[in-house]
């Protein structure tokens, strides 16, 4: 039994050789006819140079051609980082004076804030004080 598979996948693999042709007797295929890249605008169609038989240095240089249309060029408005934030404008006189104004006015606190503040803070620390003391130590 095992001759006979045996015989029949010897058989059968011997027919899908002979049924497969060499891949160097076919003709390579030509590619497609190509306009010359100087006769090439916007409006052109640039799919025959998309094809996979084109050389890739073709390729790139019908994209290239492509893309140095202006419509290309123009700056996408959410390009926000496309700006060089190492250079700086120095902080006018004015603007320091609003806002030292500012800090002074706002986060500084009102000398009669300030009392209530400093005596809670002496009471709490009296009270720590008091704490420590163990009457033990005092015996």
């Amino acid at each position: 039994m095992s001759q006979d598979f045996l015989r029949r996948w010897s058989r059968l693999k011997r027919e899908t050789a002979a049924a497969v042709p060499v891949e160097g007797t076919e003709l390579p295929e030509k590619p497609p006819e190509l306009p010359p890249l100087d006769s090439l605008n916007f409006e052109s169609d640039f799919k025959a140079f998309m094809h996979s038989k084109v050389e890739e240095t073709v390729k790139r240089a019908a994209l290239k051609k492509l893309f140095s249309d202006p419509r290309f060029n123009v700056m996408d408005g959410l390009d926000t980082y496309v700006e060089d934030y190492t250079k700086f404008e120095p902080i006018t006189e004015e603007l320091l004076a609003q806002l030292e104004h500012a800090r002074r006015t706002l986060f500084v606190p009102r000398p009669e804030e300030e009392k209530p503040a400093t005596e809670e803070k002496q009471e709490k620390q009296e009270g720590k004080e008091k704490k420590d003391v163990d009457p033990a130590q005092d015996a």
